[in-house]
């Protein structure tokens, strides 16, 4: 896994990078075979003229790159929730809350990611776009295996590959049934699903008007603690409790019943 966000910013404030070198080098990665079917639509003049911003270095995700998931509506975008019946439709006239708070924060917008058509399905599979493939098969091609890799997840699969490829810092998604979890456990990232409503669902093409969650995934814990204060608009107290003063539940039956080695 590449350096996450919080150690990236750090070294653009000691002058160790930039924020335009480390756009640069995500959208070479996002325009590799290794995000083939992971981005609907690039938009790297946007993520550039962000990262050229003189006091960006100084906000919270200092210029660096963020996916949105086709669910949300980005100004000028149409948000087709990847499906082609909704290719047609209105381009959004402004940026979703979620979107605009990622936006105010710094983030810079790589683009808009792939996803299960209109979120119903955990899988990660598009018939109409490509399926992206979830982060072993650039451990398949680095040992010359003809493997195809596995599936990414869903629905917010190619958030998630956007993320673990090293392409994106942060992939904004939503979790109703796991479309946040699934994907982020399928390639080796963090996932963090907050409670519902914390943050603003408007913008966003529901699958259910009760139960969406817009969420993100990061390459660390706390990256993922970063960009929820970002879209939660709060401030999250962190535990010094060491980690072996917490104990955790492992389920042995029915979660692992029939599970793959």
């Amino acid at each position: 896994m590449k350096p996450d966000l919080i150690a990236t910013r750090q070294a653009i404030r000691q002058g160790l990078s930039t924020p335009l070198q480390e756009a640069e080098a995500c959208l070479a990665i996002a325009r590799s075979a290794a995000c083939e079917s992971a981005f609907l639509q690039l938009t790297p003049e946007s993520l550039l003229d962000n990262a050229r911003r003189p006091d960006v270095a100084n906000s919270p995700l200092a210029g660096l790159p963020i996916s949105v998931k086709d669910l949300f509506d980005v100004a000028g975008q149409v948000t087709a929730a990847g499906s082609r019946v909704l290719a047609a439709v209105p381009a959004a006239v402004q940026d979703a809350p979620a979107v605009a708070r990622l936006r105010q924060a710094g983030g810079g917008l790589l683009g808009r990611t792939n996803m299960v058509e209109f979120a119903f399905s955990g899988v990660g599979v598009n018939p109409h776009h490509g399926t992206p493939r979830a982060w072993d098969a650039l451990t398949d091609q680095a040992a010359g295996s003809d493997a195809q890799g596995h599936v990414p997840g869903g629905s917010s699969s190619g958030a998630a590959v956007s993320v673990a490829t090293g392409a994106a810092f942060i992939g904004l998604g939503s979790d109703t049934g796991g479309s946040i979890r699934i994907p982020a456990a399928l390639n080796g990232i963090v996932g963090f699903k907050n409670t519902a409503r914390r943050v603003p669902t408007q913008g966003a093409l529901p699958l259910s008007t009760t139960l969406d969650t817009v969420c993100a995934m990061a390459r660390s814990v706390r990256d993922a603690i970063t960009v929820h204060e970002v879209l939660a608009q709060r401030s999250v107290a962190r535990s010094t409790a060491p980690l072996a003063a917490l104990r955790l539940a492992v389920p042995t039956t029915v979660f692992l019943d029939g599970l793959d080695a």
